[in-house]
């Protein structure tokens, strides 16, 4: 199996049926897009730009989960902190967490603890630009924009324009120890 590429109008389908699923299940009703630093943010900021264009109530806001991490005494280096910006009251809102991959779960357990600091939201679903599957925990997402059929040991590596300076998913296949 050789590596794999993405493209920015697959990136922009992607985001496009997020945004659509986002619309189809919540009608006019208010809801709050909360993007996962990094990318999980420009993610969630195009799903409301999308979403902007007819006349509903939405908010948005970025989650920094660098310090709510299970792994933070693995890690190298300390993290590096972006800083969260939640301008709108949680409690009571129906929040929509969004990030670019979805993998393992640890990340949105670790996004729903910092989001829990901010207030009770009524309402928390998830919206993932990538599902790529191997779940370690009890976390599945509402809304998908690519389904990815990865092996475990893979790696998804995503650009955006904002923080890379251009669209692209790489799958960079895990070299088979077995076969060799």
């Amino acid at each position: 199996m050789e590596d794999r590429t993405l493209s920015a109008d697959d990136i922009n389908d992607g985001i496009r049926k997020l945004a659509d699923a986002i619309r189809d299940r919540t009608g006019d009703s208010p809801v709050a897009l909360v993007g996962i630093r990094s990318r999980g943010d420009e993610v969630a900021e195009r799903v409301l730009n999308l979403l902007g264009e007819e006349d509903r109530e939405l908010a948005f806001g970025m989650l920094d989960i660098s310090l709510y991490r299970d792994d933070f005494e693995h890690l190298h280096d300390n993290p590096a902190l972006q800083g969260s910006d939640i301008g709108f009251a949680v409690d009571g809102a129906h929040v929509i967490l969004v990030d670019d991959v979805l993998f393992t779960g640890r990340t949105i357990r670790a996004a729903l603890d910092a989001l829990s600091d901010y207030g009770r939201p009524a309402k928390v679903e998830l919206a993932v630009l990538i599902d790529r599957g191997h779940r370690e925990m009890p976390i599945q997402p509402d809304y998908v924009g690519i389904a990815l059929d990865t092996r475990r040991l893979d790696h998804v590596l995503v650009s955006l324009e904002g923080s890379d300076g251009s669209d692209q998913v790489r799958i960079v296949q895990a070299i088979d120890s077995q076969s060799s």
